[in-house]
């Protein structure tokens, strides 16, 4: 066992749907040990001169000055994206075609798969990021690549194959670029169910059946993957929805009989829980109900919205109908690996004015969003994104005084929201002095 001494940030545990209730000690004291698995977990955390009578014989580190804080989980991102952050495009589809199709055929090449593995996860943890759910490409390699790397790292990753058998690149511009990347229908059932059967489970990894969105699938490969979530009902399904209008038309077109483009996946048997749809941004309440009512979650990408222009997330409207969220990265969409950069564009977009000085605002409803949220949204909650006894002990170490105007500001902090809130608007990689990852003994 061993402890760490420093000022703590937790969550209370949820209670009958609430959200953020942030606890905080001064001079608290984190005590992680293994279970009987193995694993270390919390085993206790408080107030160092309670917690201390308790496990008087334990070793403790002493981090002065510094924030110990749950890992960020990170409910929507594309490894394969690396490259494309900050590439031009005047919206979704464009994008799409112009830069992310390109890179992604790279993919083909495992020795291409395995470096961009090793980059990405190292991202994720400078960054903080102690568990994600991500994207890989359409091709096996870039899928064994990144749980190789994710096991390696002990990172706790959900991934899976992208299905995608039509309509890529979006079959509008250049439809030979397209080689490559769209797969054979039934061979990507087979790949799937074969990786699900490799991977999932295995140490901290978890699979997820992961159509791209609705324009790249065949009623066939839909209906597919329908039939695979409910053989494997364990392992997470993911994809996209409701991001862009042109998309929302485009996908509309391909299945006209759903009542909308939400209820395309729930018709295939898609939406339960751990199922994740990145955005869902034009939704009317009909599509919220169907996500509350199916225990479906949203991963919210406020950087990507933004940076392409798609929409603004209506958290009154989400809050209304009961459904889960948690905050997501995007990357490449998505402008930057750093949590604090997706919290402070996520606070951006609460005061567009879908909430009026509402919860959604506050500085410890957005944090919470990113860890202990993100993961009930995964399923998750009590295993990470918290360290409440029991969770696996992934971690981060804050300096708020990484840099000098963060020193300068967090000094002038009067209460817990004036310090979460300097660190969101001002923070980034150098927020983070230290990432701990559960280790198995």
């Amino acid at each position: 066992m061993k402890a760490y001494r420093a000022s703590l940030l937790w969550f209370a545990p949820s209670r009958n749907g609430e959200t953020a209730r942030a606890q905080w000690e001064d001079d608290g004291l984190l005590v992680v040990g293994p279970n009987a698995l193995g694993v270390q977990v919390v085993q206790a955390i408080g107030a160092h001169r309670d917690v201390v009578r308790l496990h008087p014989e334990v070793p403790v580190e002493h981090w002065s000055g510094r924030i110990i804080a749950p890992g960020f989980v990170d409910l929507h991102l594309h490894y394969p994206q690396t490259n494309v952050i900050g590439s031009p495009a005047d919206g979704l589809l464009p994008w799409l075609e112009n830069y992310t199709f390109p890179e992604e055929k790279r993919f083909e090449a495992p020795e291409y798969c395995a470096q961009a593995a090793t980059f990405f996860i190292a991202e994720l943890l400078r960054n903080g990021v102690t568990t994600a759910l991500t994207f890989a490409t359409s091709h096996t390699a870039s899928v064994n690549a990144l749980f190789a790397q994710a096991q390696a790292q002990r990172l706790r990753l959900v991934t899976g194959l992208c299905l995608m058998d039509r309509n890529a690149p979006a079959g509008v511009l250049n439809r030979e670029s397209a080689q490559g990347l769209c797969d054979a229908t039934e061979q990507s059932l087979i790949d799937t169910e074969a990786l699900i059967q490799r991977w999932h489970g295995q140490d901290r990894l978890g699979y997820a059946i992961t159509p791209r969105f609705v324009p790249t699938s065949s009623d066939a490969q839909l209906r597919g993957a329908g039939e695979l979530a409910a053989r494997y009902p364990d392992v997470w399904i993911q994809s996209h929805v409701a991001e862009n209008k042109d998309e929302i038309a485009w996908a509309r077109e391909l299945f006209p009989r759903s009542r909308s483009y939400l209820a395309t996946y729930a018709d295939f048997g898609l939406m339960r829980q751990r199922a994740v749809y990145a955005h869902c941004i034009h939704f009317d309440d009909n599509d919220r109900a169907l996500m509350r009512d199916t225990a479906a979650a949203a991963a919210i990408c406020p950087t990507s919205n933004l940076f392409l222009g798609s929409g603004y997330f209506d958290y009154a409207g989400a809050d209304r109908a009961g459904f889960q969220y948690g905050l997501a990265s995007d990357v490449g969409g998505g402008t930057s690996f750093s949590p604090f950069h997706t919290m402070v564009a996520a606070y951006y977009v609460g005061r567009e004015g879908h909430t009026k000085q509402g919860l959604s605002l506050a500085p410890q409803q957005l944090w919470w969003q990113h860890t202990a949220g993100a993961a009930r949204a995964m399923g998750l909650e009590g295993v990470v994104g918290n360290l409440l006894p029991g969770c696996e002990a992934d971690f981060v170490v804050l300096n708020p005084k990484a840099t000098p105007l963060l020193a300068r500001k967090t000094a002038l902090a009067a209460n817990l929201d004036e310090l979460l809130f300097s660190m969101i608007v001002l923070g980034d990689d150098r927020l983070i002095e230290k990432t701990v990852i559960s280790q198995a003994l």
